[in-house]
């Protein structure tokens, strides 16, 4: 007879579940933020106040858990590294949500979790089985329907949100190489930390800033508010939940960004992005949740 999960675990891994899809809301709702201030302020300049918001709050949190802000940890090779992948992944994914349509850069975003994966392999030695190895190559052929190469549909403004993927990936990556002392709230607050050059670099390539206007102004605030409360629920989500009930929750992203594209933006995706899409996600899915066997890469 198949063994059933002790009550407490499953309603932890639902309660993980709930967070996941929370987050990945949250985060869908502030990218479709970012793309409507866009419209209103220089994208840098967006960058920069957003990344003030995000440091401000996350230091409120920092300082009512006793931590310090500015941990000595901090100047180590992983916590640079980090530093240098936020910058490269949020710059990068702005410019493609602004440029592109949200649905189809949240789409190639998607692919992260699974060059996570083959990350953690080359640089850490994890051990992944054939078939997960599998999973991240039909992923990523996934992305190539969604890009298209070579075909009349091809965009290069596309290849940003492929840039900001793996600016993500590194992200994450050096997050598991990141010390332990540092708390959830720490990172978040490094995080939103990068946002500022991010923006500043952005801002000097591009021009001046501008005085915002009220409705500009209102829309940076709240998607500042929607991503530090999504970025809380990611970290409840993994704490709670098991990781394999929880992390393919992370692709509800998608079904929301398609959702918002549509009703805010009149974002329709064509048949190759839907096809795309379908792919990865599955192969995301298929990997994170496929038990290790013992055929496998050192």
């Amino acid at each position: 007879m198949p063994q059933v999960a002790p009550p407490d675990t499953r309603a932890d891994n639902l309660r993980g579940a709930a967070f996941m899809l929370a987050a990945m809301g949250g985060f869908a709702v502030e990218d479709m933020l970012l793309k409507a201030t866009a419209r209103q302020m220089p994208v840098g300049q967006m960058l920069i106040i957003f990344g003030l918001l995000g440091m401000a709050a996350f230091a409120v949190m920092t300082l009512r858990a006793g931590e310090v802000l500015l941990h000595p940890a901090i100047t180590g090779r992983p916590m640079l590294i980090r530093a240098v992948c936020e910058v490269t992944g949020r710059l990068f994914y702005t410019l493609a949500i602004v440029m592109t349509d949200l649905s189809s850069a949240a789409a190639i975003l998607q692919a992260s979790p699974l060059l996570v994966i083959g990350g953690a392999a080359v640089l850490f030695g994890e051990r992944v089985s054939l078939a997960r190895w599998l999973a991240v190559g039909l992923g990523f052929v996934g992305v190539m329907v969604i890009l298209r190469p070579g075909l009349d549909g091809f965009s290069a403004l596309s290849l940003l949100a492929v840039l900001g993927m793996i600016g993500f990936s590194g992200r994450d990556l050096a997050t598991r190489a990141a010390p332990r002392v540092l708390s959830h709230r720490q990172l978040g607050l490094y995080g939103f930390a990068a946002l500022v050059p991010a923006g500043t670099i952005l801002l000097a390539i591009s021009g001046g800033a501008q005085v915002p206007s009220a409705n500009g102004a209102g829309l940076v605030v709240m998607a500042s508010a929607v991503g530090v409360a999504a970025y809380y629920a990611l970290t409840v989500a993994v704490r709670t939940g098991a990781v394999g009930a929880v992390t393919p929750f992370r692709y509800s992203r998608l079904v929301f960004a398609m959702v918002l594209g549509f009703a805010v933006f009149g974002e329709r995706p064509d048949a190759a992005t839907l096809v795309g899409s379908a792919i990865v996600v599955a192969a995301g899915i298929f990997a994170l949740t496929r038990r290790q066997s013992g055929m496998g890469f050192g």
